[in-house]
């Protein structure tokens, strides 16, 4: 079977790999469909180096085969992938921190020693059945593709520390700021600005919830208007690029917050006076726990955070360099790209 696979910059190659079959403790999943993520794209621009589990780790299908020694799932298990649970047994864990397990971290970021050797954008693939969470039935495969970044988004909002009649500010309305606006409406703002340059994306923003929509140049009138000066008292960067670090401490009230949700691949120039006088609060969120995929399903199946308003596109293995191109073109129309591995 092929999968595709991020190789250098602006690189996707279609490699062969055997049909795979489970060893011990695993699963093997027919996928469905394999979003797309900001991390690929960086990675396609960049030529960094990029695990090739991760290589697509946005993905839902159904369950083909399972170990001997597997008896949570079975055949015809529609699943998500997700982060096995916290192993209770690393450092971390004994001390008291499961939400840093080291076993979830490796899975996050495909360093561990059982990581596949390609991610979801393949007809077929073989996991840690411990990674597998069966898809709500009350979500489709195509929103159910999209359960992983809604989860991110989830994980940061859970960590933020947002109250009820928070004023909040959502920096970038891609697929984790889109989701972001929506775990925090549910989770009680009384406002949330979006500040998007797009105007697509700032249209969508308005459809899902957004309390205002606004430019990067206006935001600033917009924000002084809504607070009488005062400022945002949460602001969730989601853009994940260098220069909208500062910005978002900018917006913020003194004694505001900030999470950091969008991951920058270069270093930041910040002002540290800024952050010290406003007296900060700075939390981030790199994933989730495993807990969380039952809590995002959840809410998204009673249709409090709707994700297929979000999805643009679908494209094939053939279609995906140019998806990858065009998602990191700064113009493009689509919000979530999803790829079908079966076309």
């Amino acid at each position: 079977m092929r999968a595709a696979l991020i190789t250098g910059t602006g690189e996707v190659e279609l490699r062969e790999f055997d049909d795979p079959t489970p060893t011990a403790g695993q699963a093997v999943v027919d996928i469905a469909y394999c979003g797309v993520c900001g991390t690929d794209v960086h990675a396609f621009q960049s030529g960094q180096p990029y695990n090739p589990a991760i290589c697509g780790h946005e993905w839902s299908g159904t369950v083909s085969a399972v170990a001997g020694d597997v008896s949570h799932l079975g055949e015809g298990d529609r699943v998500v992938v997700a982060v096995p649970p916290a192993c209770g047994t690393c450092t971390p864990c004994r001390a008291g921190h499961p939400a840093t397990c080291t076993k979830v971290f490796r899975s996050v970021t495909g360093t561990d020693r059982n990581a596949p050797a390609h991610g979801g954008f393949a007809p077929r693939i073989g996991v840690a059945a411990d990674r597998l969470v069966r898809t709500d039935p009350r979500l489709s495969d195509e929103d159910a593709a999209q359960v992983e970044p809604a989860t991110v988004a989830l994980h940061a909002v859970r960590k933020s520390g947002i109250r009820l009649g928070d004023c909040a500010v959502v920096q970038g309305a891609g697929p984790i700021g889109l989701t972001t606006l929506q775990w925090v409406k549910a989770a009680g703002a009384a406002e949330v600005i979006v500040v998007e340059p797009n105007d697509a994306r700032r249209a969508l923003a308005i459809e899902l919830g957004a309390t205002v929509v606004t430019t990067p140049t206006d935001v600033r009138e917009v924000l002084n208007e809504r607070t009488r000066g005062l400022g945002a008292d949460i602001v969730y960067e989601c853009v994940g690029r260098p220069d909208t670090i500062q910005s978002a401490v900018d917006l913020a009230r003194r004694g505001g917050s900030m999470s950091l949700i969008g991951l920058a691949d270069a270093n930041a120039e910040i002002n540290p006076s800024t952050w010290l006088v406003k007296e900060i609060t700075v939390t981030s969120a790199l994933a989730y726990t495993h807990e969380e995929f039952e809590i995002a399903m959840g809410v998204i199946a009673d249709g409090r955070v709707r994700l297929a308003p979000m999805h643009s596109c679908t494209t094939n293995l053939d279609g995906l360099s140019d998806a990858l191109a065009d998602l990191g073109s700064g113009t493009t129309e689509q919000t979530k790209v999803l790829v079908n591995p079966n076309w």
